[in-house]
């Protein structure tokens, strides 16, 4: 009993950080046969990550974007934009998850593939 305290009492100064993105819902109208949408990957963490962006819809099936830039390594404590371009696929409205995935590195200790995901929905306007 005394072992489990001291653990708990060990790890009790640890805080979770999380891979974060901005925003997490939007709503877009566009007059084009496509729509726009501008998300801000963040690392909370100290080191750098290697961060890639992807699309899919409703049943996470990958959806063929434009993600510029689509994959990327991002410094400590920083955020970057991309910007997601969706077709329409000749609908009136989509909806999409956008997803920030954090890549571990060849040879690190810790291998978890994290992934964070925003919902997001195109109005096609004529």
């Amino acid at each position: 009993m005394l072992i489990t305290a001291a653990v708990a009492g060990g790890l009790a100064p640890f805080t979770a950080a999380a891979q974060s993105m901005t925003p997490m819902r939007g709503e877009v109208s566009s007059f084009t046969d496509a729509f726009a949408v501008r998300v801000f990957p963040g690392n909370p963490y100290d080191k750098r990550i290697r961060v890639e962006v992807h699309v899919y819809d409703q049943d996470f099936q990958p959806v063929a974007a434009e993600i510029s830039p689509g994959a990327f390594l991002l410094a400590g404590q920083a955020s970057r934009p991309v910007l997601v371009v969706v077709p329409f696929d000749g609908a009136t409205d989509r909806k999409v998850r956008i997803c920030t995935e954090s890549i571990p590195f060849p040879g690190e200790q810790t291998q978890i593939r994290a992934q964070i995901c925003g919902k997001f929905f195109g109005h096609r306007r004529f």
